[in-house]
């Protein structure tokens, strides 16, 4: 495969890194619903889950993304499945659009991760008012946006260790 100019080569994925931030992410997200269970703020787990299934859809796939949302139901107390089913929706989403993202700079995939994000909320939504809990205010559709914003930070973060050089050396140019 050519790659696009100006894109570094990375290292392979360390997996402990891989599963660590996957676990950070669900960390985030149970604190974030302790602390401020506002609907506005953006969703890590959706972020994280998204963010590895577009790099490395062998390693991090629907099923994680299905167990994931499980976890989180069970953790925050609402309807079990809606997480799960959402993120099930996002991961095959984002399993189907994969190798076209990665071709894109960061701005082009945040804006092919960010219909992504908005399904998965709309999934939410659409789970919470079939039970009848109602829908959401309607400034609770900033959520999908913020994280899409997060998408770069996320990215550079994620893949910092794998730009570094595996054994320095000036004679080599990769």
């Amino acid at each position: 495969m050519i790659m696009p100019r100006g894109q570094a080569l990375l290292l392979p994925a360390n997996p402990t890194f891989v599963w660590g931030t996957l676990a950070a992410a669900f960390v985030l997200q149970v604190l974030q619903g302790l602390l401020s269970p506002a609907a506005w703020l953006p969703d890590w787990m959706a972020l994280v889950l998204v963010f590895w299934i577009v790099h490395q859809p062998l390693r991090v796939g629907v099923g994680v993304a299905f167990l994931a949302g499980l976890g989180l139901d069970v953790n925050q107390g609402v309807l079990l499945g809606q997480h799960a089913l959402a993120y099930t929706v996002m991961g095959y989403l984002a399993v189907t659009l994969h190798r076209r993202v990665l071709w894109f700079d960061w701005l082009g995939q945040t804006l092919h991760v960010l219909p992504l994000l908005a399904v998965a909320f709309g999934v939410q939504v659409l789970v919470r008012a079939v039970a009848g809990h109602g829908a959401p205010p309607a400034w609770a559709w900033v959520s999908p946006l913020l994280t899409a914003a997060l998408w770069v930070p996320a990215t550079g973060l994620l893949l910092a260790p794998q730009r570094r050089a595996p054994d320095p050396d000036e004679t080599r140019p990769l």
